[in-house]
C-alpha cells in the first residue's frame, strides 16, 4: 500500500499520452490520423478509467486507514531558496480524483457521438485529455507554486475549449472575456502566494499552516498584511468559481460545446476555486474577517445567480447561472466553517449538474435538426416545448436532475443543500433567510426550464426559418402511429424514426404500414444522423431522441443523482445504532486538522423537522413556476400571449411592476455586464484615448516644437551667409552700432537716476 502511494504521482500524467500521440500523428501521418479519428475516443476513456480505478482504491485506503500521505522531492536548492515538487493524497484529493474521473469518463463517452460530425473532433479530444491531466495535477499538488502552475494550465484549456468554434465571433469574444476575467483573480492569487512565501519562507502546505498560525499567535507580522495575503489567495478562487463580482465570464462560456459545459463549467474546473478554499481553509479559519468575507461573497453569489437565472431564454445560460448560485452555496458553507457540508454539496451538485448539461446537449442536438446549427434558435427555450413526446429518455433524465437541484428527497442535492440551510441558521439568520429564499428561487427557475422545454406543444414556427408558409403533410412517430395531416398555426411535428422506402414513402421501424408524404414534407426531411440498429441503417429526422452513446452517460448520471447522496447522509444503522456517515469517515483527518467535531449524526425527528421546511420551500417554488408557465403551453392559441410574456415579463399577466423590474434585472444580467462595459471597457478606452491625445499633442508637441523652432531659425540664418565680405562687414558694423546705442541709452539712464 505504501508503494502505491509513493508512485501515485503518475496519476496526473496517465491521460497525457493521448494529446501527445494525436499531435505526433497529425505531424507524421496526418491523413491516416484524420481518417481514423474516431478511434482516439477509446484510449482517452481507457486511460481515464485507469485513473478512476486508482482513485477509488486510494479512497478506500483513506476510509480504512484515515491518514494523509505526502511525497516530495527537491527541484531547486540553494542557500536562500528551496523549491520542492510532489503529490499529496488526502481525503480532499481523493474526493476530487473520483469526481474528475467519473464525470470525465461519462463526458468523453458522450462527446464521441456529440462531436462526431465536427471537423475539430481530434482537437476536441486533445484539449479534453490535456485538461484532465491539468485538473488531476491541480488536485494532487503538494504546494502553492505547483497548484499555480496547474491552475494556469486549467485556465488555458478552458480558454481553448470555450473558443473551440473560434470562427464564431460570439465564441471568440467569450473565450477572451473568460481569459481576461480570470487573469484578474489569478494575478491576485500569484501576489498572495508570493506574499505568503515572503513571510513564511515555504510553499508547502504541511509547513505553511503551522508557520502562519505561529506568526499570528506571536504577533510577529502585521495582522493587516496577513489578512491581505489571505484575501489575495481568495481572489483566485472568486474568479475560477465564478463568484461575484468576477462571475461574468461563466454564462458566456456556454459558447463552447455542451460536453465542455458539463465537464469544465459545471463539475470540475469551476470547482477548482472551491477546492482551493477548502485546501487553504486551515489558513483562512485563523482570520475571522476572511471567513466572514468568504461567507458574504458566497451568499451574494447565491442570490445573484438565482435571480439572474429567472428570465434567461438560452437553456445553457440558465443552467450556467444555476451553477453560479450553487457554487455560492458551497462558498457560503466554507465561510461558515462547514467543511464537510461544502464538499458534500460539491459532490452532489457535480453529478446533478453534469446530468442537466448533458440533457441540454441532447435537447440541442435534437433542435439543431429543425432550425439548423444556430445557437440562438437551437438553445432558445421559447422555441421549444412538447419535447417530452419526442425525447422521453432525455426528459426523464432532465427531470431527475431538476428535482435533485430543487432539493426534493431522496435525490442527491437534497441531503447536502438541507445541511447548508440548517448550518446557515446557526451562523446568521439574515444569511439563512436569503439562502432559504434562494432555494425557492432555484425550484422556480429550474422547473421553468423544464416546463418551457418539455411541456405543451412544439413551438418552432417554420415560417421564421424558411421564409415561406408551410403546407400540410403526413408524418409518422417513433411508434408507427399516424400524425394528423394538418396542425394549426403552421407548426409541424416531423417524423422521428423512418426507414427509406422510395421517393414518396416512409415506413416506421415498428410498423409495416406506409404513408404518402407530400413534396413539402420530403424537402424538410433532411437526414441529421444515422445509426445501425439491428443490422438496418435508420435515418432520424426532426425532433428525435439521441443515440445510445449519448443516452448511456445520462442514465449513469441518473443513478449517481439518485444514490450518491447516501455517502453523506448523517445517519445510518447497524447493530450498535446510529454511526457516522461515509463522507465523515473519509474526511476525518482533514476535519481533525481544522479542529472540528466529526460527529454529524442526527436523529430522525431533528432531520424530518429541518427537512420539511426546506422541502416545503422547494415545492412552493415548483408550484409558482407551474402556475405561471405551464398554462401557456396548454394550447397553441396562447402563442401570442406566450411571446408577450417572454419578451416583456410577467407584468402584463400579473399586473405587477415589481415583477417586471425583477424580470428586466434578470434578463439584462443584473446590468453588471453593462456596468463593466461602461466603467471598465469604455472607461479604459476613454482613458487610453486621453493619454494618446496628451502624448501626441503635449509630449510630442513640445519635442516637435523645438524641432520646428530650430528649423525656422536655421532657415532664416542661411540667408545671412551669402559669401560676400562686404555684406559681412556691413552686418558687423550694424550690430556694433546697435550695441553702442543700447549702451549709450543705459549710460544716460543711469546718470539721470543716480
Amino acid at each position: 500500500m505504501e508503494y502505491t502511494y509513493q508512485y501515485s504521482w503518475i496519476i496526473p500524467f496517465i491521460p497525457l499520452p493521448v494529446p501527445m500521440l494525436i499531435g505526433m500523428g497529425l505531424l507524421l501521418f496526418p491523413t491516416a490520423t484524420k481518417n481514423l479519428r474516431r478511434m482516439w475516443a477509446f484510449p482517452s476513456i481507457l486511460l481515464l478509467s485507469i485513473v478512476m480505478i486508482l482513485s477509488v482504491y486510494l479512497s478506500i485506503q483513506q476510509i480504512n486507514r484515515s491518514f494523509i500521505y505526502q511525497y516530495v522531492w527537491s527541484w531547486t536548492i540553494n542557500n536562500d531558496f528551496s523549491l520542492e515538487f510532489g503529490h499529496l493524497i488526502d481525503p480532499l484529493t481523493s474526493i476530487m480524483l473520483i469526481l474528475i474521473t467519473t464525470v470525465g469518463i461519462l463526458v468523453l463517452f458522450y462527446s464521441d457521438n456529440y462531436m462526431s460530425h465536427d471537423q475539430g473532433y481530434l482537437r476536441f479530444f486533445t484539449y479534453m485529455s490535456f485538461f484532465n491531466t491539468s485538473m488531476l495535477g491541480l488536485v494532487t499538488s503538494s504546494n502553492l507554486i505547483q497548484i499555480y502552475i496547474f491552475w494556469e494550465l486549467v485556465g488555458m484549456c478552458s480558454y481553448l475549449l470555450i473558443g473551440f468554434w473560434f470562427t464564431r465571433p460570439s465564441a471568440a469574444t467569450a473565450c477572451q472575456k473568460a481569459f481576461v476575467t480570470n487573469r484578474v483573480g489569478d494575478f491576485g492569487l500569484l501576489l498572495g502566494i508570493l506574499g505568503l512565501y515572503w513571510i513564511t519562507g515555504t510553499f508547502e502546505f504541511r509547513d505553511l499552516f503551522q508557520i502562519f498560525n505561529n506568526l499570528i499567535s506571536n504577533n510577529e507580522v502585521p495582522f493587516l498584511f496577513l489578512t491581505l495575503c489571505a484575501f489575495l489567495l481568495f481572489a483566485g478562487a472568486v474568479a475560477k468559481s465564478a463568484q461575484f463580482p468576477l462571475h461574468v465570464w461563466l454564462p458566456d462560456a456556454m459558447e463552447g460545446p455542451t460536453p465542455i459545459s458539463a465537464l469544465i463549467h459545471a463539475a470540475t474546473m469551476v470547482a477548482a476555486g472551491i477546492f482551493l478554499v477548502a485546501r487553504l481553509l486551515p489558513l483562512f479559519i485563523i482570520i475571522p474577517s476572511i471567513m466572514n468575507f468568504i461567507s458574504l461573497i458566497g451568499i451574494i453569489t447565491v442570490l445573484l445567480g438565482a435571480t439572474l437565472a429567472l428570465a434567461q431564454k438560452d437553456i445553457k445560460r440558465g443552467l450556467a447561472y444555476s451553477t453560479m448560485s450553487q457554487l455560492g452555496y458551497m462558498m457560503l458553507a466554507l465561510g461558515m466553517g462547514s467543511y464537510r457540508v461544502a464538499l458534500f454539496h460539491l459532490i452532489t451538485h457535480a453529478y446533478s449538474k453534469a446530468l442537466l448539461f448533458l440533457g441540454s446537449g441532447s435537447i440541442i442536438h435534437s433542435m439543431e435538426a429543425i432550425v439548423g446549427y444556430s445557437p440562438d434558435k437551437s438553445q432558445n427555450m421559447v422555441l421549444m416545448g412538447g419535447l417530452k413526446k419526442h425525447v422521453p429518455i432525455t426528459k426523464t433524465a432532465f427531470l431527475v436532475g431538476t428535482l435533485s437541484l430543487c432539493g426534493i428527497p431522496p435525490l442527491a442535492c437534497f441531503w447536502s443543500k438541507d445541511e447548508i440551510l440548517n448550518d446557515s441558521w446557526l451562523y446568521s439568520p439574515i444569511f439563512a433567510i436569503i439562502a432559504c429564499s434562494t432555494a425557492g428561487l432555484t425550484a422556480f427557475y429550474m422547473f421553468r426550464i423544464y416546463l418551457l422545454t418539455f411541456e405543451g406543444h412544439f413551438n418552432v414556427h417554420f415560417q421564421n426559418y424558411s421564409g415561406q408558409k408551410s403546407s400540410s403533410y403526413h408524418s409518422i412517430s417513433l411508434w408507427g402511429k399516424e400524425v394528423p395531416k394538418t396542425i394549426k398555426n403552421n407548426f409541424r411535428l416531423l417524423s422521428l424514426l423512418t426507414l427509406p422506402m422510395n421517393n414518396n414513402e416512409r415506413a416506421s421501424f415498428f410498423w409495416n404500414k406506409t404513408y404518402q408524404i407530400g413534396g413539402n414534407g420530403k424537402n424538410r426531411m433532411h437526414p441529421f444522423i444515422t445509426i445501425t440498429h439491428f443490422g438496418t441503417k435508420n435515418t432520424f429526422s426532426y425532433p428525435h431522441e439521441s443515440d445510445n452513446t449519448m443516452l448511456f452517460p445520462m442514465v449513469i448520471l441518473v443513478l449517481f443523482t439518485l444514490f450518491v447522496g447516501v455517502v453523506g447522509i448523517p445517519f445510518s444503522f447497524n447493530q450498535e445504532g446510529i454511526h457516522l456517515d461515509i463522507l465523515s469517515k473519509l474526511l476525518n483527518p482533514s476535519i481533525n486538522l481544522l479542529h472540528q467535531n466529526s460527529n454529524n449524526s442526527v436523529d430522525w425527528y431533528e432531520f424530518v423537522t429541518n427537512a420539511s421546511f426546506s422541502v416545503s420551500i422547494a415545492f412552493f417554488g415548483i408550484f409558482i413556476s407551474s402556475f405561471l408557465y405551464k398554462p401557456f403551453y396548454s394550447s397553441l392559441q396562447n402563442l401570442n400571449l406566450l411571446n408577450s410574456f417572454s419578451k416583456r415579463g410577467p407584468n402584463r399577466i400579473l399586473g405587477d411592476k415589481i415583477i417586471n423590474v425583477i424580470y428586466d434585472w434578470s434578463y439584462n444580467r443584473g446590468y453588471i455586464d453593462a456596468f463593466y462595459t461602461i466603467s471598465l471597457t469604455q472607461g479604459i478606452r476613454g482613458l487610453a484615448e486621453l493619454i494618446h491625445f496628451f502624448d501626441r499633442r503635449v509630449i510630442d508637441g513640445i519635442t516637435n516644437g523645438f524641432g520646428l523652432t530650430s528649423f525656422f531659425f536655421g532657415e532664416g540664418i542661411k540667408y545671412v551667409g551669402c559669401g560676400r565680405i562686404s555684406s559681412y562687414l556691413l552686418l558687423y558694423l550694424l550690430f556694433v552700432l546697435i550695441f553702442l546705442l543700447i549702451y549709450s541709452f543705459l549710460y544716460f539712464l543711469n546718470l539721470n537716476f543716480f
